[in-house]
């Protein structure tokens, strides 16, 4: 399976950028992943509900654009569907059994993601209904693919 992970924003902390490179080296004995970090908008601490959607459909055109036609689409978002991690690794098996073998997961910057990009997502997945960075985000996700794909395979995992 080819999993993309297209994220809005540069991620700079440190021990984030440990984690993820931990999950996605146990990773690669299961998928090949690949990170897209596309740039943020700059914006101020206030702003209208205008410049807010300017924002949001400026970082959602570069989304779109990293998004492959043949891609299974997943976007995070609050208002998404949540699941368990037995959940997750259904769907990656689902995806697998119907030649879907390219899955596309998309994380928006701090505004969230525009409506064309929700729009062309296939699902919409919430891990909680608390808001998460989502720098931090990146970090979970990792970790979830990666135990989807070990409880696919049957292989122990910490609950």
């Amino acid at each position: 399976m080819n999993i993309t992970i297209i994220t809005v924003g540069k991620l700079k902390e440190k021990y984030l950028k440990q984690g993820i490179d931990e999950y996605l080296k146990r990773l690669s004995a299961y998928a090949k992943v690949d990170i897209i970090e596309l740039p943020d908008e700059k914006a101020p601490e206030t702003l209208s509900d205008i410049e807010v959607l300017q924002i949001k459909e400026k970082e959602g055109e570069r989304i779109l654009g990293k998004i492959s036609q043949d891609a299974h689409v997943i976007a995070l978002a609050i208002k998404g569907r949540m699941k368990s991690s037995e959940e997750l690794a259904d769907t990656f098996d689902k995806l697998a059994t119907y030649g879907r073998s390219k899955v596309a997961f998309v994380i928006g910057g701090s505004l969230g993601l525009s409506k064309e990009v929700m729009q062309r997502a296939d699902e919409a997945l919430s891990f909680s209904r608390m808001t998460f960075p989502h720098q931090l985000m990146r970090l979970i996700l990792v970790e979830q693919v990666y135990r989807a794909f070990r409880i696919n395979r049957g292989e122990p995992y910490h609950k």
